[in-house]
């Protein structure tokens, strides 16, 4: 039932996600919560190994909920289930290419769903800071900044700005998740030592 219930989430995820894995955040941050198989805890790791390993984050993230959920064959089962919606249309889609962006009403979806999945980045985004770092639960009462999260987010924009600001060039996102891991790690000893 688990692997039905994990390639079903996935599969819908996967047909209605448009902008890509950052899209794709909300939606299954609502299925993995509704199933109850991860905490925000674990969304947020499930997030930064998604982001940090090779490969499209959307197919990252199927896999490791499959995996956790239901071992290899978990994983296949989330990670076909969220590929294959994008493949099939991706086939229909090559094959007509040509004669669908002539259309307007082609034109006039796309430029329909771009603003909405801005829209779900930036929620999910908002949400994420909200309760992570500035410690905003929802149904609490209680407020629970964590003062390192807040700490290394703005190390990390202003090492972004200054760099940008010398080198006139964005600086890597490997770079700045290096950084960061590098600074989760140095602050762990330190935990460890006192």
């Amino acid at each position: 039932m688990i692997y039905l219930q994990l390639f079903w989430a996935f599969f819908e995820i996967g047909a209605v996600s448009f902008g890509g894995g950052y899209g794709m955040l909300s939606l299954v941050r609502d299925k993995v919560f509704y199933y109850g198989w991860l905490t925000e805890a674990d969304f947020l790791n499930l997030v930064a190994i998604s982001e940090a390993t090779p490969g499209p984050i959307a197919i990252n993230m199927a896999t490791f909920v499959g995996s956790t959920q239901g071992g290899v064959v978990g994983a296949l089962c989330a990670t076909l289930g969220a590929i294959l919606p994008s493949f099939v249309l991706v086939l229909i889609i090559a094959a007509f290419i040509n004669n669908l962006l002539k259309y307007a009403g082609v034109s006039a979806f796309l430029r329909g769903v771009r603003p909405a999945v801005v829209g779900l980045i930036t929620a999910t985004a908002g949400v994420m800071v909200l309760e992570n770092l500035i410690g905003i639960q929802p149904f609490t009462e209680t407020l629970t900044p964590d003062f390192m999260g807040i700490a290394i987010f703005t190390l990390l924009v202003i090492v972004t700005v200054v760099y940008k600001k010398i080198k006139k060039r964005m600086i890597s996102p490997i770079l700045l998740l290096l950084f960061s891991a590098g600074i989760g790690i140095l602050e762990g000893l330190f935990h460890e030592l006192i």
